[in-house]
């Protein structure tokens, strides 16, 4: 994390600012690659789903209501949209992924774990420097790895735009 850069005025955690490690990914930019653990501690990359539309979200924790909620809801809709591949990636370990999967029937998304080296959180700016885990934010990367949607969510503890980030997944689908 040593010489990354640093953004401040981004997002707060309960109200208190926080320093995102990492610049900020903008639209009409090629998605960065990020190497993260998945469920079975396989390396899932950027390029593991390339030819697909991509939504991917960053959480501070699957064991927290909001993430929970956020990653149910994107779960159920990733179901009804073939085409996308739905990623979530929060700092929590495999194992607690694995076990929140099952407890959530979560099963249209695939849950990963950047906790290793922050590989996700370094390449998207989302690394929360005095916490060590990921800001709240929402990625949607076309079949060609051009970023169409980023949301930086401004407060830890609230919701994304689940509209505007589907809507962008949807009109990145061939066709759409």
């Amino acid at each position: 994390m040593a010489g990354a850069v640093e953004r401040s005025g981004v997002t707060t955690f309960r109200g208190q600012p926080v320093t995102l490690l990492g610049g900020e990914v903008k639209v009409g930019t090629t998605a960065p690659e990020f190497a993260v653990i998945g469920g079975d501690m396989s390396t899932v990359t950027l390029a593991s789903s390339r030819g697909t539309v991509r939504l991917i979200t960053s959480v501070p924790s699957l064991d927290t209501e909001v993430c929970s909620v956020e990653t149910r809801r994107f779960n159920t809709e990733a179901a009804s949209l073939p085409g996308v591949t739905m990623l979530t990636v929060s700092v929590d370990l495999p194992f607690a992924q694995r076990r929140w999967c099952d407890e959530a029937a979560a099963d249209a998304v695939q849950v990963t774990s950047d906790h290793r080296d922050l590989s996700f959180g370094l390449a998207y700016g989302v690394a929360i420097k005095e916490l060590r885990l990921l800001a709240r934010a929402v990625f949607v990367v076309d079949a060609d790895d051009t970023v169409v949607w980023t949301e930086y969510v401004p407060e830890l503890g609230h919701h994304p735009d689940y509209t505007g980030a589907l809507a962008a997944a949807r009109a990145a689908l061939p066709g759409a």
